[in-house]
């Protein structure tokens, strides 16, 4: 692998595709793209995907130092901020129209810290206080509205006054609490906490990562549990491994943000267990590439276009920590060549969604959905182009 590699596919693919789904008229990105990557111009606009899409471009122009690139982020924020913020009761709507008009006004956690997210790295990227304003604003609201003395909760009607969760729930549970959710609140944390350094965040950081090593992180299994009632017992024997190595890597980030050894070397447990037992549980022997999940005693062995993108920076991330472990760039650069083989699209640059065990992917499957974004395939670029 070779850092030159992820830059000729970020720049030639995955950059190219994205750039057309910029709605002119509108505002902001469409939200729905079909298999041969036609945008549906009066689609849904899911907020969830107009954050990552901000967040991408501000990354990208980081990364790349283009100027075009900061243009679209620019973009991106103009329609965040004019049309899915809620003015009356604060927060994020979790979807709106084509037109930039409420369509879904629920009020999700999972939804306002990917609005931090990304609100915190175009702030990095374009200097823009009032982006810092508004990640601080919901910053505050998640830890006054979104969170009891355990922890943090999950879905809310739009004046935030509690209500079930079906967004993040799924294999037939309702959950209270979910790995999921905990997971991208770090996530955000850590990218707000680098680019100002506000202590208060870094406090949030570590009760985040007391959480998964106490209440999450399975320490016999070497797993994540996903979903839980309101007292964190686990409601379905259930392994992600896409999530798994996803949080074996973004714990990490978060101790590098934080600069604190003392947490660092205590999550170390957390970090290289649960990089190992996805090593050992979910790589496809006739492929190579990474197995969806675990319920029970089934193993889905699709192959998810996100779970993929994530075992490459999870494997590779693994492997600088235990350079001895030539297994995990083995397994890095094994992914990586499933990807370029059988998830791009070679007429769009885009990546195919899924493709089922013993199958071929599905060429009429959309491109872009509330889902589907440019957040898990862009991003293990970036991270591979820095860290080789």
């Amino acid at each position: 692998m070779k850092a030159d590699e992820f830059k000729e596919h970020l720049e030639k693919d995955i950059i190219p595709f994205w750039n057309k789904l910029k709605d002119m008229e509108h505002g902001g990105f469409y939200g729905y793209a079909d298999g041969d990557g036609i945008p549906k111009p009066d689609a849904v606009k899911g907020v969830i995907l107009n954050n990552r899409i901000l967040w991408f471009y501000s990354t990208a122009y980081r990364v790349l130092k283009k100027p075009e690139l900061l243009e679209m982020a620019d973009h991106a924020y103009r329609f965040f901020a004019e049309n899915c913020f809620d003015s009356r009761y604060g927060g994020v709507y979790w979807s709106v129209n084509y037109d930039g008009t409420p369509c879904e006004d629920m009020k999700h956690t999972y939804n306002q810290a990917f609005a931090i997210y990304a609100l915190s790295a175009y702030y990095g990227a374009s200097g823009r206080k009032e982006a810092l304003s508004f990640a601080y604003m919901l910053y505050r609201m998640i830890e006054t509205k979104c969170r009891d003395e355990g922890g943090y909760l999950e879905a809310f009607n739009r004046d935030f006054s509690p209500t079930s969760n079906e967004k993040l729930s799924e294999n037939g549970v309702m959950a209270e609490r979910t790995m999921n959710t905990l997971l991208h609140i770090l996530e955000a944390y850590s990218e707000l906490y680098r680019v100002d350094g506000f202590s208060e965040v870094g406090d949030s950081i570590r009760s985040i990562l007391r959480l998964f090593q106490e209440k999450i992180y399975n320490p016999e299994k070497q797993i994540c549990e996903v979903f839980f009632d309101h007292e964190y017992q686990t409601l379905i024997d259930l392994e992600s491994y896409g999530h798994d190595i996803e949080t074996s890597w973004l714990i990490d980030r978060a101790c590098e943000v934080l600069q604190d050894a003392e947490v660092q070397n205590e999550m170390k447990p957390v970090i290289d267990g649960l990089a190992e037992a996805v090593y050992r549980n979910a790589i496809d022997e006739e492929c190579r590439a990474v197995n969806n999940e675990r319920e029970g005693e089934k193993v889905d062995r699709q192959k998810i276009w996100w779970v993929q993108g994530e075992a490459v920076v999870g494997f590779y991330n693994a492997y600088r920590r235990n350079p001895q472990e030539k297994k995990y760039l083995q397994a890095a650069e094994d992914i990586w060549k499933f990807i370029r083989e059988y998830l791009v699209d070679k007429k769009s640059g885009e990546w195919y969604e899924t493709i089922p065990y013993h199958g071929a992917a599905d060429v009429t499957a959309p491109l872009v959905h509330p889902w589907k974004c440019p957040y898990h395939n862009g991003r293990m670029c970036m991270e591979m182009m820095k860290r080789l």
